[in-house]
């Protein structure tokens, strides 16, 4: 049976529609209310409040800690200072991803890293020769997300500072409550993310919850990150990717360049690390051997409704939510040889505010570019159709207010 979060007492009395999904062995709500968009916009046009607690958490110590996670981490986790937090990845000497997660530092040799997935017993094994130890905390911290453009009203109504940088995080206490605070978030937003005792957590849960009464705060559940999260072009971990750990095929295990983590090997040529994968990640950037990049898509909207119209349906928009594998194809697969499958989409969705279906896939890197198209099969009336899509930037929703100036309300 899953447990309860620390923060479960108050979730189960707000979840009005009772759907609960299983992460990592705990309840979350997938969704609390009957309209997911009521959700959704709570985040991008209030603040809404995410129970994150059942991430996996641990505390990483002593002095050879940044040399350590310099060698376990693909990112340069040495450009990370004190006070700072990182977005990173972890691979296997084949170079292929095992994880992704957040790594904050709050003093020159303590780190917390965060983790859909276990990681205590790879982490350990990789400490021997090091002065390092590493804690599992995962049930002594309660997690909560705030997201949204009011999310820095909430936090200053807390006592908290809203002034951090993005990617920054700090260690404060208000009200008689310690928090490990950081400018962070899984929405492509404002967004702020708190660490509490889990022995506090009903009591900061009321206090988050008084602090956001005047901007409207809204808890939101799973089916709302994965459409605010699709829209940063966010990947997720058994969605988006597989951990190579537990893939039993190649075609399961996935690079950082395959993953679209390029962006994590900047300056590689400069980075004098021996981090774990380095060899396997050097050789196909070399030999350009990638057999695919996770790319964004959009959909072709005359395809999409005539594909509907033309059978005398209304084509769906709003719910409009999958994160099962769809196939994608040179062209409509009736007229073509199966031989044209290109890649997969791993994410489809209807964006309540862009006004259009998107999605994140993986092709054939020869159909990368912007603007590419494939055939996107979707089973409509019973049977595969075929709507076209189009290559695209992520992310598909960026304001400014994610990484500039937060500016209160009066």
């Amino acid at each position: 049976m899953a447990r309860g979060t620390p923060f479960h007492e108050r979730t189960a009395a707000l979840n009005e529609t009772l759907l609960w999904e299983h992460w990592a062995g705990y309840a979350v709500a997938k969704r609390y209310q009957y309209s997911l968009n009521f959700e959704y916009y709570a985040v991008r046009n209030s603040v809404g409040l995410f129970d994150t607690s059942p991430l996996f958490k641990y505390r990483i110590t002593g002095a050879d800690a940044e040399n350590f996670l310099s060698r376990v981490f693909t990112r340069d986790v040495r450009r990370c200072g004190v006070g700072r937090a990182q977005y990173t990845i972890w691979c296997d000497e084949a170079g292929h991803v095992l994880e992704d997660g957040v790594v904050l530092r709050l003093t020159e040799n303590e780190y917390l890293l965060s983790s859909a997935g276990p990681n205590l017993l790879y982490l350990s094994g990789l400490g021997e020769g090091f002065d390092v130890a590493i804690e599992d905390i995962t049930e002594d911290y309660g997690m909560l997300a705030l997201q949204g453009p009011h999310a820095g009203n909430v936090i200053a109504g807390m006592g908290l500072p809203t002034d951090l940088p993005y990617f920054s995080v700090g260690e404060y206490e208000t009200a008689g409550h310690r928090f490990v605070l950081s400018r962070t978030g899984y929405s492509g937003d404002l967004g702020y993310e708190l660490w509490v005792s889990s022995k506090e957590a009903l009591e900061v849960w009321d206090a988050v919850v008084a602090a956001g009464e005047p901007f409207s705060l809204l808890p939101y559940g799973m089916d709302a990150l994965n459409m605010t999260r699709t829209e940063a072009g966010l990947v997720q971990l058994n969605v988006d990717f597989e951990s190579a750990r537990h893939a039993w095929i190649d075609a399961d295990r996935e690079t950082p360049i395959e993953l679209g983590f390029e962006w994590m090997l900047r300056g590689l040529a400069g980075d004098d690390r021996d981090f774990i994968g380095r060899e396997a990640i050097e050789t196909e950037i070399e030999e350009e051997s990638s057999r695919w990049k996770t790319v964004g898509f959009e959909v072709d909207v005359e395809s999409y409704e005539e594909l509907y119209n033309d059978l005398g349906l209304i084509a769906p928009k709003d719910g409009v939510l999958s994160v099962d594998i769809k196939s994608l194809y040179s062209g409509v697969w009736e007229e073509h040889d199966p031989s044209d499958w290109v890649g997969y989409a791993t994410t489809f969705m209807y964006s309540p505010i862009l006004k259009r279906h998107i999605g994140l896939a993986k092709l054939e890197t020869e159909r990368t570019e912007p603007g590419s198209i494939a055939y996107l099969e979707l089973v409509v009336a019973h049977r595969p159709r075929y709507v076209l899509v189009r290559v695209a930037n992520t992310p598909f929703f960026e304001p400014e207010r994610k990484t500039g100036e937060v500016v209160l309300a009066p």
